[in-house]
C-alpha cells in the first residue's frame, strides 16, 4: 500500500490558491487535469471537499494517489461521460484549457457535471506578446514557456476572447481573477495579466 504523503504547496500558485476560496466547504469537486492532486489534497484537508480527479499522466496519477486523492486515469479529450449530470458543485480545470482540441465541449462537459466551473488559463492578450509578436517572434513567457515548435499550447486566447466563448454557450462568468507574476491585477487586467481565472454558472444547473 503506498504510503499517503501530504499535500504540497500552493503559494506558487496564484490561480490555485483563488481556485480554492471560490469553492465552498463540504462540496463535491472535480478537478480535471489534477496534476499530483495538490489542489485535491488541500481542499480536502482546509475545507473538507468531497473530491475526485481526473489526470492521465502515469507519474501524475501515483502522485495523486500517495497523496490520498481520488483519481481516475483518463484522456480529458475522450470527454466526462463517466459522470452523471450535476454530479459535482464544482468542476476545474486549471491551465489545461489552452492545450485542449475542442475547447467548447469541454466547456460544455463542464457545465454539464457541476453546477459551477472553474477555469485558469495563460492570457494571450497580455501586452508583452503583442511586442514579440511585432519584433516578429511568438511569445515565450513564464506561463507560456514554450517555443513555437514544442508547445502544448495550442488554442490561445485573451480574456476578453473567453468571455465572448462563455456567452455563446450560456455560461454566466460569475467571478475573474488576474495575476502577473503572482500578484492579482485589477487595473486593465486583460492587458496587464499574465494569468485568468474564471468562476461561471452553467445553464443546466437546478433552480
Amino acid at each position: 500500500m503506498m504510503t499517503k504523503i501530504p499535500s504540497s504547496s500552493m503559494e506558487n500558485r496564484p490561480d490555485l490558491l483563488r481556485i480554492a476560496q471560490w469553492i465552498a466547504p463540504g462540496s463535491r469537486v472535480l478537478d480535471l487535469g489534477c496534476g499530483d492532486g495538490t489542489l485535491l489534497a488541500w481542499l480536502r484537508d482546509h475545507k473538507q471537499v468531497d473530491g475526485a480527479g481526473v489526470e492521465f499522466d502515469d507519474t501524475r496519477v501515483i502522485a495523486s494517489v500517495q497523496r490520498g486523492v481520488r483519481v481516475i486515469q483518463q484522456n480529458l479529450e475522450e470527454g466526462l461521460a463517466l459522470f452523471a449530470d450535476q454530479q459535482f458543485d464544482s468542476v476545474v480545470l486549471s491551465q489545461t484549457l489552452q492545450s485542449m482540441h475542442h475547447t467548447e465541449h469541454i466547456l460544455r462537459e463542464m457545465a454539464r457535471v457541476a453546477r459551477y466551473g472553474i477555469v485558469s488559463f495563460p492570457n494571450f492578450g497580455h501586452w508583452t506578446h503583442g511586442l514579440s509578436i511585432l519584433k516578429g517572434r511568438m511569445p515565450v513567457t513564464g506561463q507560456m514557456p514554450y517555443e513555437w515548435y514544442n508547445t502544448p499550447n495550442i488554442h490561445l486566447c485573451t480574456m476578453s476572447d473567453f468571455e465572448d466563448l462563455a456567452r455563446q454557450l450560456g455560461l454566466k462568468v460569475t467571478h475573474v481573477a488576474a495575476f502577473n507574476q503572482g500578484k492579482e491585477v485589477r487595473f486593465l487586467a486583460g492587458w496587464r495579466s499574465a494569468l485568468a481565472v474564471y468562476r461561471f454558472e452553467s445553464p443546466y444547473a437546478p433552480v
